[in-house]
């Protein structure tokens, strides 16, 4: 299968290529730098490949939830590329790309990600490892403040890591959890080539979508929502 993934849902601008069971991958983390950067590292990974847009199988969008433009850059870049190329695009959860990378190396059974949501909120994932070692959802990604994870179980937090930037950022929410969660991962933003077997997945199922079709995962309504409007 051959598919481009990209995210720019964070700090982070990623993106990688597969063709077949060779990947290339391009991941700075530069503050407001996704405009500048994102076309020319997916010029890059194409011409590394010998590849053009056509002929990829889909591309395969970081879809949030993280940073409003962010989120819009890279939805707007693959709509684009999808068009031209006429193709279909794969969405998948950005939170779930980060809970992969830990899955694949750490001896973690599930994996609560959270990612800096600003007013005092965090973007809240949980994820349990799939009999095939990808991340299942345990529940709906949502705004969280800086309380405990009601559906996380006391007696299976040594199983349980903690990844994404949200918990550095908010030293409160990792006090609220620390005997729910027992573990913390290095790992804080969604790296493009933990997208691509997520969204391989997506393209065999026959998710992949038109590009028309894409809805970003903003989950803040209104960008200038208060804070603590959303359930915690």
């Amino acid at each position: 299968m051959k598919l481009l993934a990209i995210d720019t849902s964070s700090l982070a601008c990623s993106v990688a290529l597969q063709a077949g069971e060779h990947i290339i991958e391009r991941h700075e983390e530069q503050a407001r730098e996704h405009t500048r950067l994102l076309m020319p590292m997916i010029g890059d990974v194409l011409a590394e490949a010998g590849m053009s847009v056509e002929q990829l199988d889909a591309i395969v969008l970081g879809n949030g939830p993280g940073s409003f433009i962010g989120m819009r850059i890279a939805a707007s870049v693959a709509q684009g590329l999808a068009h031209g190329g006429g193709i279909r695009i794969a969405p998948v959860s950005s939170l779930a790309a980060v809970a992969a990378e830990v899955l694949e190396h750490a001896a973690a059974e599930e994996v609560v990600v959270a990612q800096d949501a600003h007013m005092n909120e965090v973007y809240l994932g949980a994820f349990r490892r799939g009999n095939d070692g990808t991340p299942v959802p345990m529940f709906d990604e949502r705004l969280h403040t800086q309380t405990p994870v009601d559906e996380l179980d006391e007696a299976t937090a040594g199983k349980r890591f903690a990844a994404g930037f949200g918990w550095q950022r908010y030293p409160a929410l990792a006090a609220a959890n620390e005997n729910l969660i027992g573990n913390t991962s290095h790992v804080l933003y969604p790296r493009a080539g933990y997208l691509l077997r997520l969204g391989a997945l997506v393209v065999s199922e026959s998710g992949a979508i038109a590009p028309g079709e894409i809805m970003p995962a903003y989950l803040r309504n209104k960008v200038a929502q208060k804070p603590g409007a959303a359930k915690p």
